[in-house]
């Protein structure tokens, strides 16, 4: 996951929780744009959780058993349905440790020295670097837009020949999903780039977008159509779907209504 270098808050719990940006010279704040994307269903998460706890259930028979057996149930419980949480959180960590030597590797860094875990996968950036020779012009820069509501940090602006083209960095054992398009298209269609005082400077004119996923033993740079407006407009209709799990949500439920009390008396003297 891409760590933003310009401020960022959270708000919301649970399903409504989300990512803000901050402009530290205006103040104003801006939802990110996964936490837009995030609002697309994905079916396949939820399966993906469902065979995490089963594996758990079998895999630490053990851990739950020892729970059951001392009475702690509700401890039983939350291991399991905290088994989703454990393994994508791991590979959260990695994927951000890569961005991170990713974006060190583009400032010329010296990365000699490695942790063998990460080692692979920078080799294989480096292969990628050297079969395609892209000329890397902005790397893990925060981008916003005033026109539409939003901002976002993309991975890498590179050049190839005389096309501008968003890189977005994957490291996930399961490969390059369709919905990338839609977080590409988000960042493409930016007013501007902003850094951490929020200065600004213009967003260059992208001409096309692709997602290099990286894994320890190979490379793969796959294109992404992400300029064209349907793409956008899918985005533009996630906005509104996070407005409502943000915001509008929370404002449309009022307070249970009471039914008025007529004393004995009123009900004798009846209506008036």
């Amino acid at each position: 996951m891409t760590q933003p270098k310009v401020k960022t808050i959270n708000r919301g719990q649970g399903a409504a929780r989300g990512r803000w940006y901050v402009d530290q010279v205006t103040g104003d704040k801006l939802p990110s744009v996964t936490s837009i994307s995030g609002q697309l269903p994905k079916p396949a998460i939820a399966y993906w959780r469902g065979k995490l706890v089963a594996q758990a259930a079998v895999e630490d028979f053990g851990t739950v058993a020892n729970f059951i057996g001392k009475g702690q149930t509700d401890a039983a419980i939350d291991f399991l349905k905290r088994a989703p949480d454990r393994s994508s959180g791991k590979a959260a960590e990695l994927g951000s440790t890569i961005h991170d030597l990713v974006d060190r590797h583009n400032k010329g860094e010296d990365l000699s020295r490695l942790h063998p875990e990460h080692r692979p996968f920078i080799d294989q950036y480096e292969l990628y670097i050297k079969e395609f020779n892209p000329g890397v012009m902005e790397s893990e820069v925060t981008v916003w837009s005033d026109t539409h509501g939003y901002a976002g940090t993309l991975d890498q602006i590179s050049m190839f020949d005389d096309d501008a083209v968003l890189i977005d960095v994957k490291t996930g054992a399961s490969g390059v999903w369709p919905d990338v398009a839609i977080q590409l298209a988000a960042y493409a269609r930016a007013d501007c780039i902003i850094d951490a005082q929020g200065e600004r400077r213009p967003m260059p004119q992208i001409d096309g977008a692709a997602v290099l996923w990286l894994r320890p033993d190979k490379f793969e740079l796959v294109p992404v159509r992400a300029l064209d407006d349907d793409v956008f407009a899918v985005f533009l209709a996630l906005q509104q779907v996070a407005s409502w799990s943000h915001e509008v949500s929370k404002t449309v439920l009022g307070p249970p209504l009471k039914p008025e009390i007529t004393t004995q008396k009123e009900a004798a003297d009846g209506p008036q």
